[in-house]
C-alpha cells in the first residue's frame, strides 16, 4: 500500500524515526494504527456519557462558549500565546 502523507506528517514520522522513538516509519504507522484501534473499542462509562449530553443540551440552549474564544483562552492559559 502506498501512501500519500502532507510534508508536516511527513516531518513528524522522520523525527520520530530519527531520535529512536520507532525502529522505521511503518513501525510508527501501525503503532499509530493500534492505538486507534484500542481508542475506537473502549466504552464510555456513565459519567462521561452524562457529561457529553449536558454539554451538547448546554449547546442547543445557546449556552457555552465559542470554539475561537475558547481556543484562544486555552492558548493563553497553557502555552502563553
Amino acid at each position: 500500500m502506498l501512501l500519500s502523507l502532507s510534508p508536516e506528517i511527513q516531518r513528524y514520522i522522520d523525527e520520530q524515526v530519527k531520535v529512536g522513538r520507532f525502529p522505521t516509519p511503518e513501525a510508527l504507522v501501525e503503532a499509530a494504527i493500534t492505538g486507534l484501534q484500542e481508542t475506537n473499542n473502549q466504552e464510555l462509562d456513565e459519567k462521561t456519557v452524562a457529561v457529553i449530553n449536558e454539554a451538547e443540551e448546554q449547546a442547543d440552549r445557546g449556552e457555552g462558549t465559542d470554539l475561537s474564544v475558547f481556543r484562544a483562552q486555552i492558548n493563553k492559559r497553557f502555552v502563553g500565546i
